[in-house]
């Protein structure tokens, strides 16, 4: 069995570059800025902070809405898989390029509305790789504590193994 998951959270690198192949699939494309906290060590050493630079890539549903939403400094929720591909520039030179390819996108900070400066405007829901909003659940409200109506009795459910068990330890 192989896994191959990212969960990312950062801040948008440049606008969404969007362009469409066949005049009907769109494609979305920006960077991704991740950082690691720097910090002090106990015995006084300083580690500065790091910060990682991702190229995600999104498909369809998921472009619209990184074209629609999505700019320069919003902070995002990036679900998806790290794919690698290789491509001849200009010069005719082999490069190879690692991507995120988005399976899940959320807007974790809310537009700023250009009029009066306020951040009133609604962000869309989630939406997953192929363009249909995701369902979001929401569990109703329990109360922090009630006592329970009658004491839970003990269940002793331990039992001596068989000797004639056929099981190898």
């Amino acid at each position: 069995m192989a896994v191959n998951k990212v969960l990312l959270i950062g801040n948008v690198g440049r606008d969404p570059e969007v362009r469409y192949i066949n005049n009907e699939t769109r494609v979305a494309n920006f960077t991704l800025a991740t950082t690691d906290r720097g910090f002090t060590t106990r015995a006084g050493a300083v580690v500065p902070e790091k910060t990682e630079w991702h190229n995600i890539v999104l498909w369809r549903g998921l472009a619209e809405v990184a074209e629609k939403y999505v700019r320069k400094g919003s902070k995002v929720f990036i679900e998806g898989k790290i794919t690698n591909r290789s491509y001849e520039d200009k010069t005719g030179i082999k490069r190879y390029i690692t991507e995120i390819l988005a399976e899940n996108l959320e807007l974790l900070d809310r537009r700023q509305n250009s009029q009066d400066g306020s951040y009133g405007e609604q962000v869309p829901p989630p939406i997953n790789d192929n363009g249909g909003y995701q369902q979001q659940s929401y569990a109703p409200q329990q109360p922090a504590y009630s006592a329970p109506a009658a004491p839970a009795q003990e269940v002793d459910t331990y039992s001596e193994p068989e000797e004639n068990s056929d099981l190898p330890f």
